[in-house]
């Protein structure tokens, strides 16, 4: 069957949502990346920068599931984040745990760009501060992760003296990455 005027312009949009929503991922990577070690965990800081990464990857996966009721973060998270106070762990997760998290995030917000349908973008997601379209609750998160890249860059800047640079599009990755 051949594709419809519909059907053109809902892939347009699949794949402008994407590129964008997938550039504001890479760089909240790039900037997990660029951190130092010494900056990481640092705990005497107002904000850590990886209970950020952490904050940023939590809300991410569960903004792309559309509702709390059946969310399960990965192991090793927990859904503590879902605490009135944000309980953090007493311990930092690691770089490496926080990038492979990250991956997971990227994979699941690309197949579900991908597979969008109007029916499921229609769809009404309720959270403690309202109830919003799942496609609103798409750029809601997309500025959501962007603002925390932003904050990490900010620190970066102030703390080494560089953060990374812009991203304009998606990077190209396979989904198995």
């Amino acid at each position: 069957m051949p594709a419809t005027g519909n059907d053109v312009m809902i892939d347009f949009w699949r794949t402008i949502i994407w590129q964008q929503f997938g550039a504001a991922i890479d760089m909240l990577e790039n900037a997990m990346l660029a951190c130092p070690d010494e900056l990481w965990g640092d705990r005497t800081q107002p904000s850590e920068f990886g209970d950020i990464v952490y904050h940023t990857l939590f809300w991410l996966d569960l903004y792309l599931s559309g509702s709390v009721e059946g969310f399960t973060p990965p192991t090793p998270f927990t859904l503590d984040e879902l605490e009135p106070v944000g309980l953090l762990p007493e311990w930092s997760y690691t770089k490496d745990e926080l990038h492979g998290y990250l991956r997971f995030c990227r994979r699941k917000c690309q197949t579900i760009l991908e597979e969008l349908t109007e029916a499921q973008a229609a769809r009404r997601c309720k959270f403690g501060w309202g109830e919003i379209s799942f496609a609103e609750l798409l750029l809601y998160n997309m500025r959501h992760v962007q603002d925390h890249a932003a904050q990490l860059s900010l620190i970066l800047g102030q703390k080494t003296g560089s953060g990374p640079g812009w991203v304009a599009r998606a990077k190209t990755v396979s989904k198995t990455e």
